[in-house]
């Protein structure tokens, strides 16, 4: 993730018109070593092996996150503390009192904020949002959602700090946050949750050949109610055998359907009714998509989504118009998933 973030700050400027050009002055890691050949690798000028570096540099006007989920908290407080804009990975943090805590940081320090919900930034999302706000579509009635992977899904995968609760969370936390993300985004706000929570494998091996007990959750199913009166389903699995990126959703509606997958990101499914679903390909009429090529069908990559979000997060440190998804509406996806670990365990509805 680290590379994916400089790559999209270095190519930002020349991809959109933006009234700065980002310079890569200083990078993080864990040791003086590996900071110095990502430095040399991703084209940063400095490396150091403490993070807090960063902070006490005045020359630093923008800190970026790509560290592991436990360690976005204490960064981000202390870039806010020390008078710095802030654009973080997902899921915000590990904890909802870790989420709550830097939202309330960022509102008193009154800096811009951003965290990568990357695939909202697709113009393809962006279309099924117009489609659904214009009322194309109608009434919305339902939605219905998956993240799905396979990269856990062998009981031989070894046990990694993705396996631990105090460092990541498990798969609703991991991966799910991305399809709660798509369903806050083109539908509105989440009012009740009926959740489970799965770990397939409770032991895992770690690099040293030792078993280690899972107590993450390897998959999540969800019924949910949203405020505006649809009903809808989520689920996130880590252990989907052939699943490579299946995050994949179908909102339904009084007057037609819309259906995506980002197996496919490039392209779009509308039905409207009394006809059949039509493949809407993306082009450079489709929003940000014009920036990267001029001719339809030739298709964006992720790296190009991650161009897309650096941009917004740019012109949300610049003060000027932006899509960023800032801490406070990242954190209505941590709330979201708080309630359904909380109805896993008291096997409830839970009310937000």
């Amino acid at each position: 993730m680290g590379r994916a973030h400089a790559m999209a700050f270095a190519t930002a400027a020349r991809a959109f018109d933006l009234p700065v050009t980002p310079a890569l002055e200083l990078i993080a890691d864990r040791t003086e070593a590996s900071a110095a050949e990502a430095a040399e690798i991703l084209g940063f000028r400095r490396s150091t092996a403490n993070w807090r570096t960063i902070m006490a540099d005045p020359s630093i006007d923008l800190v970026a996150i790509a560290a592991p989920n436990r360690l976005h908290a204490p960064i981000a407080e202390a870039a806010l503390a020390a008078g710095k804009p802030v654009y973080c990975e997902k899921p915000l943090a590990t904890t909802l009192a870790e989420a709550e805590a830097m939202t309330a940081a960022a509102g008193a320090s009154g800096l811009p904020t951003a965290v990568g919900y990357t695939y909202l930034y697709n113009p393809m999302i962006a279309l099924a949002r117009d489609l659904i706000q214009s009322g194309e579509i109608g009434e919305v009635t339902a939605f219905r959602g998956i993240h799905a992977e396979d990269f856990m899904a062998s009981p031989d995968a070894p046990f990694g700090w993705r396996c631990e609760p105090d460092q990541a969370g498990g798969a609703l936390a991991d991966i799910g946050s991305h399809i709660i993300a798509m369903a806050l985004h083109l539908v509105g706000e989440v009012s009740e949750v009926s959740g489970t929570l799965q770990t397939a494998h409770p032991v895992r091996r770690d690099a040293a050949g030792a078993e280690r007990r899972v107590t993450v959750d390897d998959q999540m199913d969800a019924l949910v109610r949203f405020a505006g009166g649809a009903t809808g389903a989520l689920a996130a699995s880590w252990i989907a055998t052939g699943r490579k990126n299946q995050l994949a959703f179908e909102v339904t509606g009084t007057r037609g359907s819309i259906h995506f997958t980002q197996e496919r990101f490039n392209e779009l499914k509308l039905c409207r009714a009394g006809g059949g679903f039509t493949t809407i390909l993306a082009g450079p009429e489709h929003g940000a998509y014009g920036a990267f090529c001029p001719a339809p069908g030739h298709q964006l990559g992720y790296n190009d989504l991650k161009t897309i979000e650096v941009r917004a997060v740019l012109q949300a440190v610049l003060g000027l118009p932006n899509a960023a998804l800032d801490f406070a509406k990242a954190l209505r996806v941590e709330r979201v998933a708080d309630a359904i670990r909380r109805s896993h365990r008291e096997r409830a509805w839970i009310a937000l």
